[in-house]
This record gives structure tokens, C-alpha cells and sequence, in this order.
């Protein structure tokens, strides 16, 4: 997993552990819904890192206690059995589906139309959200690359700049690679125009590198593009208020990163 230095969760909520199970997630945008009696997210999460042996093990686990918090649809895989499933977990509304000849991708759109109606408020009629036009950009991806999918197919797939609206390259808030602080018009609900956020990292696996606890990670914008911390502040003021801990953002290589073993 990865997090930050004394910390025993994976802040990302990525995970791959040695019973050959793979996990992540995008959260549910627009979600409403709180269970304050239940368990909080990251307790079930890491939980279900550490001891799941599999997708229907890893769905009971996340399952038990939900309280709602922090909604998000997870991708699991499992290397054991070549099969992969997608849970996307609501408070009131639960759906788990699996597939061994398929694929799931997430990029914080909801799935279930009964979830879309009483749990969120995602505008689902307007395709035209950065969220829906990621998704037609991961449909268009996975049908290009059908069968050909390993471990520099997924590189490009984390970096890639296409905005399917403008069929331009032209790195925003509608690509893959997230580029907030590059858009006039910001991600609506989450950062004004010209924030500096966006994609900061990106990991990759297989079922072969999984099996060696392994993936290639890419740190700073994972396409290779730098960020200037006091050039943007220049050039966009209004975050100024940033300016005591804005660092800039370098990019660095593809890394393969493992497990140590004694």
C-alpha cells in the first residue's frame, strides 16, 4: 500500500497484498448519506487490505459496519482466479459485480441508476461532466486496447491528455491525467479554475508483478509535465494564500517499486 510516513493505511486506498488480491477506488461524486453509528472507511479499508483472500472476501469486509462515509466504487482483482469485480458501495444501495473476460474502470461516476436516484446528487443527464467524459475516455481506451492490456498499456492510460469533448490533446479536468491547474474552469464542487491539484501520482500492476507484492509508480504528474509552484502563483494570484507551502511538482520516472523480503 502507500501513505505517508507513520502511517498504517493507504491513503490512496491502494493495495496489493500476498493472498493475490488488488484494490483500488474512486469515490461516488455527489454522494449523501451517514451512518454515525457505523465504522469509518479507512478502519474497514485497511482491514480488508491486511486479511481479504479474495473479492467476495474483501466485498463481506467492506460490507460489514458501512457507515456510508466516503463513498466509493472499488476495483478489486484477484490473481488467484483471473477474475476481477467492481463494488460500488452506497449506504442504502450495494452492488457487486465480477467478470473473468471483461473490464471495470472508475473515475468517480456511479454506476447503479437506483444509487444515482437516492443517494447522489451526479448530474447522470449531462454528459458533458468531466467525470462522464473520463468515463467515455476509459470506455474508448479499453475497447482501443482489448487484449493487448499489461503494464505500459496502463502507463499510457494514466498519462494520457485526450479530452474526448474537444477530441483535442489538451491536458484539463476532463483527462485522465488530471490537470486542474491548467483549466479556466476547474473541477465544479471541488477546485476553482486554475487550482493547483490534479494528478500528483500514478500506479500500475499485473498479476505477475502482484504475485511479487510489485508495481511501477510514477511520482509528480505521472505524464512527465512539471509543475511550477511560483510561476502559478504568479500568473494566478488568487492562491497566493498557498504560497507558504506550494512546492513545485517534478516528475519522475516510472519506478518499480517491491515488497523487501528478508
Amino acid at each position: 500500500m502507500d501513505g505517508v510516513p507513520g502511517l498504517i493505511h493507504s491513503a490512496d486506498d491502494f493495495g496489493i497484498n500476498d493472498a493475490g488480491i488488488m484494490i483500488t477506488e474512486t469515490t461516488i461524486s455527489g454522494f449523501h448519506g451517514f451512518d454515525e453509528n457505523g465504522i469509518p472507511e479507512f478502519a474497514r479499508a485497511r482491514k480488508a487490505m491486511q486479511y481479504s483472500e479474495s473479492i467476495d472476501d474483501f466485498a463481506r469486509i467492506m460490507k460489514d459496519g458501512n457507515n456510508g462515509g466516503y463513498a466509493n466504487t472499488w476495483l478489486i482483482g484477484d490473481r488467484k482466479t483471473d477474475e476481477i469485480g467492481r463494488l460500488e458501495l452506497g449506504l442504502k444501495n450495494i452492488t457487486l459485480d465480477r467478470t473473468k473476460d471483461g473490464y471495470f474502470v472508475g473515475s468517480n461516476f456511479p454506476i447503479n441508476p437506483k444509487l444515482i436516484a437516492e443517494e447522489t446528487d451526479f448530474p447522470i443527464d449531462d454528459p458533458n461532466t468531466p467525470n462522464q467524459v473520463r468515463h467515455r475516455r476509459w470506455d474508448q481506451l479499453m475497447a482501443e486496447y482489448k487484449g493487448k492490456i499489461d503494464v505500459e498499456a496502463g502507463k499510457r492510460f494514466e498519462t494520457d491528455h485526450y479530452d474526448v469533448l474537444t477530441k483535442e490533446i489538451d491536458p484539463n479536468e476532463r483527462t485522465l491525467c488530471g490537470h486542474i491547474d491548467k483549466s479556466s474552469r476547474g473541477l465544479k464542487g471541488w477546485q476553482g479554475p486554475f487550482a493547483p491539484a490534479g494528478a500528483a501520482e500514478a500506479k500500475v500492476s499485473d498479476s505477475t508483478m502482484a504475485e511479487k507484492l510489485s508495481f511501477v509508480a510514477g511520482s509528480g504528474h505521472p505524464c512527465g509535465v512539471p509543475f511550477h509552484a511560483k510561476q502559478h502563483l504568479k500568473e494566478h494570484p488568487e492562491y497566493a494564500w498557498q504560497s507558504s507551502l506550494l512546492e513545485d511538482l517534478k516528475p519522475n520516472a516510472w519506478t518499480v517499486v517491491a515488497a523487501g523480503h528478508e
